[in-house]
């Protein structure tokens, strides 16, 4: 397999591929760190690809092409908010976060933002880590009546 990845902006054609990345991501690939019950919570189902599409429109957000295929994304807002951060369960630890972070930093910069700040998952606060975010607190959000934990992280850019 070629693992060569392509990063470059979302498209509306995008949508069915990233939408079934967010549900595989949740229920395959958190599966080390959060319960059935709480990924089932986390993605009841694949979202609506309409609705995908309209949210990831919404906002800068860059995909990970790698063999002809949508492999993850990253959003980033202007104020340095990344809301979404997804990976196909098959391609985590190949280097398509990094690619997409990178994208993500740089155009944060761009953006005039002052620091990136997210709320991560286990697996999204291990990755920030690496790139040298700290945690702000762990917090307790609830989803369909069930509690998971998820982390207050951020970057100060420049």
């Amino acid at each position: 397999m070629n693992n060569e990845i392509l990063v470059r902006l979302f498209e509306a054609a995008d949508a069915d591929a990233a939408a079934q990345i967010f549900y595989d991501a949740v229920r395959i690939g958190a599966a080390e760190f959060y319960d059935e019950a709480q990924r089932a919570a986390w993605a009841v189902d694949v979202p609506d690809s309409d609705v995908w599409r309209d949210r990831l429109l919404a906002q800068p957000t860059f995909v990970a092409i790698s063999n002809a295929q949508l492999v993850g994304y990253m959003t980033i807002a202007a104020d340095g908010y990344i809301d979404l951060a997804f990976v196909r369960p098959d391609r985590i630890g190949t280097g398509v976060a990094k690619a997409l972070y990178d994208a993500v930093e740089a155009k944060a910069i761009e953006l005039g933002a002052s620091r990136l700040y997210s709320e991560a998952s286990y697996l999204a606060k291990q990755f920030f880590e690496r790139q040298g975010w700290v945690v702000v607190k762990p917090q307790i959000i609830e989803r369909h009546g069930v509690k998971l934990t998820n982390f207050v992280m951020e970057k100060l850019l420049g």
